[in-house]
């Protein structure tokens, strides 16, 4: 079987070739560098994704706080992920890269803050 991935690792966007036999690669063909090599074939053997979003944040200026996966999770997992952060909310102050969610639905993955947010009026 064969799978063809665009890489996004640099601007080039190389389009490269995959192809694998029984959950092993058997060539990749097309990429442009190693960082292209090494990406076709996390895409094609076990694609993970950052989880970017918003949660509910109470006490500050503004009503949603952006927050993001600490670290890539599964391809499969992240509508879970989405899902899990629906119903969060945190109170301010909160800083950049504090964890919101620790092993965000099961994954071992954190999620944290993306900005600074002091509490209304202080």
């Amino acid at each position: 079987m064969q799978s063809e991935v665009i890489c996004v690792r640099c601007p080039k966007g190389c389009k490269v070739k995959v192809a694998f036999e029984g959950g092993s690669v058997t060539s990749v063909e097309g990429y442009g560098c190693l960082l292209g090599r090494e990406y076709a074939v996390q895409e094609v053997v076990n694609p993970q994704r950052i989880v970017s979003t918003t949660v509910r944040v109470l006490k500050a200026p503004y009503q949603r706080l952006p927050v993001r996966t600490s670290r890539p999770v599964p391809k499969d997992k992240v509508r879970e992920v989405v899902k899990a952060l629906a119903g969060v909310t945190v109170e301010a102050p909160v800083k950049r890269g504090e964890v919101i969610v620790k092993n965000v639905a099961g994954t071992s993955v954190d999620v944290i803050a993306e900005r600074d947010l002091e509490s209304e009026g202080g």
